[in-house]
């Protein structure tokens, strides 16, 4: 029974580090793509800075990208909100010039709706109200 048993956690143990390692190899190759992304994106370094950390992290893979992110880890960061609000800037600005304008023009818009009566008080009030709050 014992000789049996130690058949059957074996090879769970074996799935489970392979698992674990194909784990941390999918990990470490997303790391170094992010990495690789901010190098080439940091106006920040000039060329041959750029090209002295994609050397290291080449040369030296893990230590490269572990070394990467403790000196330059916060400004990835502060590059990725940076990028983040140009993409919602760019977003809500487009956004904008589809539905019509300024929040005036569209104010003036319902006005004339509700004027020639395809839109009521109340429901004029809750767009209004819609528009003044975005």
């Amino acid at each position: 029974m014992g000789n049996l048993r130690g058949r059957i956690q074996l090879p769970a143990a074996q799935h489970f580090l392979t698992i674990l390692e194909f784990f941390l190899f999918v990990l470490w190759i997303w790391l170094l793509i992010i990495v690789f992304m901010d190098i080439f994106r940091s106006h920040d370094l000039g060329g041959f800075a750029k090209a002295l950390w994609v050397i290291f992290v080449l040369i030296i893979p893990l230590i490269g990208i572990l070394v990467y992110l403790i000196v330059r880890g916060g400004k990835m960061r502060e590059r990725a909100e940076a990028e983040a609000r140009q993409d919602q800037e760019a977003m809500d600005q487009y956004v904008r010039q589809v539905s019509g304008g300024s929040t005036a023009d569209q104010l003036a818009k319902l006005a004339e709706l509700k004027d020639s009566g395809a839109l009521s008080q109340a429901e004029f009030d809750a767009q209004k109200a819609k528009l003044l709050n975005s």
